[in-house]
């Protein structure tokens, strides 16, 4: 127990920086602001995930008020026939009673079980822990959806900035193969030239449909995230991929980590572990409760208001399993399994945690590194493209050269824009890892 209060100590003592607003808005892209908060609103597993919350908080309550004495009200009115040949109705025959009776009863009753060591107190922190844990589930998997949305619709912008970079190399080869074609037509060319031009074209071609396959499953995607599946269809049109960001210097990612709703989850899950240890610890003693009455009754015509109808009662009862202590023993046993399970599930969360923190925050570094690389690879290429078409055109290289710098070109674009996907998507994976939103190097440097 004292691991788990050092922990929430240290949970509580961090401040980590924080992103002023939704952490998906660091893209500054309306359209993703929309799909989040569709998403936000729609979604069946957060829907899930909030009824199971209210369910547990309740369950909290009703621990909470095991606490306190339970009172109850009552009234009855009885109106009663005896047989005469029932031993009451003989009886009454007898003695010169009438058979006939009607009674009418009220009173209030309350009962109280005194917590003499404990196990209710260890109940209610048991529940409370309960429903800190389905709190914090419903917090991750709020932060899993908006996640999941976010990469979702970073997908499906970078494969639609692929799908026009094929449809312009397409382009690009039909008009190679038709100008080869005449030339060819002239004498100027081969038909070997001719045939491998229109080959290049039929492979630019060949290349569209997987892409256009992708982006049908991505919209897919988003339609279930966002809880409808025609909302999507506004996000078919192009639009650019938007830039990833990283946190701003200052912030640490280790206390960022310790925000992480799973982690909070798994330890409220080891305090209720403890709690519940408490529980079973009690019952090898005695359990006292106390109960009362106080009320009226009357038979027939007799006022509830006279002060003979008026009746009370009190006492107490001692509840002890002094014979089931074999049962008892397995309880705690299987208690203090549950104990180490669920410190060993946080330990496995802790060690999760520190890795995805490690590998998002290497992710986000190597992945701006190459995104420069590329981007110089491609300004390059691009100009040696340029250069082979102006020498074929004037007959100085062949039509390989040329269709070798277009490929080149093709391929390097194509690796520049999945190389910003990754990174956007780093950020995404970041924010995942390191328990929601955080001050990004612009925003610092705004506020500062």
């Amino acid at each position: 127990m004292r691991f788990i209060i050092l922990s929430a100590l240290a949970l509580g003592a961090s401040s980590p920086a924080l992103a002023q607003e939704p952490w998906w808005q660091a893209f500054h892209d309306p359209l993703l602001n929309a799909a989040e908060e569709r998403a936000l609103g729609g979604n069946l597993t957060l829907e899930v995930a909030a009824a199971r919350v209210e369910q547990a908080r309740a369950l909290a309550r009703r621990a909470g008020a095991s606490l306190l004495p339970a009172v109850s009200l009552s009234a009855s009115a009885e109106e009663t026939r005896q047989s005469l040949h029932s031993p009451l109705g003989s009886a009454s025959r007898t003695i010169g009673l009438p058979r006939d009776y009607r009674l009418y009863q009220a009173g209030v009753d309350a009962q109280w079980e005194i917590d003499l060591f404990g196990g209710l107190s260890a109940g209610r922190r048991a529940a409370a822990s309960g429903a800190a844990a389905t709190l914090a589930d419903e917090q991750a998997a709020r932060l899993s959806v908006t996640a999941d949305v976010a990469d979702a619709y970073l997908h499906l912008r970078a494969l639609q900035q692929r799908l026009a970079l094929a449809q312009e190399q397409a382009d690009l080869r039909g008009q190679l193969a038709l100008l080869v074609n005449q030339r060819a037509g002239q004498g100027l060319a081969s038909q070997f030239d001719a045939n491998r031009a229109q080959a290049a074209h039929a492979a630019a071609m060949a290349a569209m449909p997987a892409l256009r396959q992708a982006i049908a499953v991505d919209l897919d995607r988003l339609g279930v995230l966002t809880g409808d599946r025609a909302w999507p269809e506004r996000l078919r049109s192009p639009a650019p991929l938007p830039a990833g960001f990283a946190p701003s210097p200052e912030a640490d990612p280790a206390a960022l980590m310790r925000r992480r709703p799973d982690l909070a989850a798994a330890e409220a899950r080891a305090a209720g572990a403890e709690a519940r240890i408490a529980m079973v610890r009690a019952d090898y003693y005695p359990h006292l409760s106390l109960g009362g009455l106080v009320g009226v009754a009357t038979v027939g015509g007799f006022s509830l208001a006279s002060s003979d109808s008026v009746m009370a009662g009190g006492g107490a009862a001692l509840r002890w399993r002094l014979f089931d202590f074999g049962r008892l023993d397995a309880e705690m046993a299987a208690a203090r399994g549950g104990r180490r399970e669920a410190l060993a599930q946080w330990r496995q969360t802790a060690l999760m945690a520190g890795a995805e923190v490690g590998d998002a925050v290497a992710a986000l570094d190597e992945g701006a590194h190459a995104v420069a690389a590329l981007e110089r690879e491609v300004d390059l290429l691009t100009r040696a493209r340029d250069q082979a078409r102006n020498a074929y055109a004037l007959g100085a290289v062949s039509l390989i050269d040329l269709l070798d710098a277009d490929r080149n070109l093709l391929d390097a674009s194509d690796r520049l824009m999945q190389s910003r996907e990754t990174l956007a998507r780093a950020s995404v994976a970041a924010v995942r890892a390191m328990g929601g939103g955080f001050e990004t190097a612009q925003e610092a440097t705004h506020h500062g």
